[in-house]
Formats: C-alpha cells, sequence, structure tokens
C-alpha cells in the first residue's frame, strides 16, 4: 500500500479540483457593472434592439466604430438567431477595436421578437463583444450566459421585476452564485 492514496485523500483532491475549477469559470457578474445595464429599452424590433444596445455603448465610450459593430450584429443574426428561448437573446460578434470584453444586460419588458426557435419573445438580451484575438474567452463568456439562463430558471421574472439597475446586478449575481454552490 505504499504508494496508494486513502479514499479520504483522492476525495480530498477531487474536492479541491472541482473547486480550482469553478474558480477559473467565467462569473457574469464581475463582467457585467451598473453602467453596462439598460433599463427598459424602447425598441419593439431585432434591429432597433441592436441599434439601441449599439447606441447606448457608443454613448458611454465603450465603442468607437458604431456603425462596424451594428453590421457585424446583424450579420451574425442573419447566420441565425441569437435568441436561445425563454426569453433570452444573446447577440455576440468580435471586434478587432475591443481590447476587453464587453457584456451589456439590456432589457425589454414588453418583449421584443427576436425569431427565437420557441417562438417566445425575447425579454433579455445579453450583448457580448469580445476581441477576436481571444476566441476562447469569448466562449467561455458565451457558455457562461447560457449556463446561468438554463440553470437559474427565476432569473428572466426576477430581473424582469427588478425595479433598478442595481436590484438587476444583484439579481444576477444571486442566481450565478446559487448555481455555482
Amino acid at each position: 500500500m505504499g504508494g496508494s492514496l486513502s479514499t479520504e485523500r483522492w476525495r480530498y483532491r477531487i474536492d479541491r479540483a472541482r473547486i480550482k475549477e469553478r474558480e477559473r469559470q467565467v462569473k457574469i457578474y464581475n463582467l457585467l457593472t451598473q453602467d453596462m445595464i439598460l433599463l427598459d429599452i424602447e425598441a419593439d424590433s431585432r434591429d432597433d434592439v441592436l441599434m439601441e444596445m449599439v447606441g447606448f455603448l457608443k454613448k458611454r465610450e465603450r465603442i468607437t466604430k458604431g456603425k462596424d459593430l451594428f453590421e457585424k450584429l446583424i450579420k451574425r443574426e442573419e447566420l441565425g438567431s441569437t435568441a436561445i428561448g425563454e426569453g433570452v437573446a444573446i447577440p455576440h460578434c468580435k471586434l478587432k477595436s475591443v481590447k476587453n470584453p464587453i457584456v451589456l444586460l439590456a432589457v425589454s419588458r414588453r418583449g421584443v421578437d427576436f425569431y427565437a426557435l420557441d417562438g417566445k419573445p425575447s425579454h433579455l438580451f445579453f450583448l457580448v463583444v469580445s476581441s477576436p484575438d481571444n476566441p476562447s474567452l469569448n466562449l467561455q463568456i458565451l457558455a457562461a450566459i447560457a449556463h446561468l439562463v438554463r440553470k437559474a430558471k427565476p432569473l428572466l421574472d426576477r430581473v424582469l421585476k427588478a425595479q433598478s439597475v442595481g436590484m438587476i446586478l444583484e439579481t444576477v449575481r444571486d442566481e450565478e452564485d446559487k448555481i455555482n454552490e
């Protein structure tokens, strides 16, 4: 038995590995800031939603080339809708002028037809803009959002009921913490 590990030591190592994996996971609430939440968007069509989000980023000086971003988002939507169903869409693209990933959450209480496969209107729009130099990070962010939406069933209702940007951010943090426990 000289080189073998006891069952308890194996469990300890497995638990430590799981903890390290959770620490490496991208957390949406670490990327989403209060100034990147757009409460009550006015848009009533897919293109208008994208235009409103692009304008929001431009106004906050997070991007310089609004037209380029809008065109890339439209091209991505033409490949297939980024609405994942259950009231959520994740429009995304890569933009050379972006060094650090941008995550914007826009909320539509009315809902907008974003051509989701389930036919339901989208209410939450997680816009992700990242650098083409780091495709791995882009995929991790998209996966983290999809995981959050899929596992945190109360997320949509809680965000739609939230009355402030702070409450929305707190909801995202709370729901993400619950699913990562």
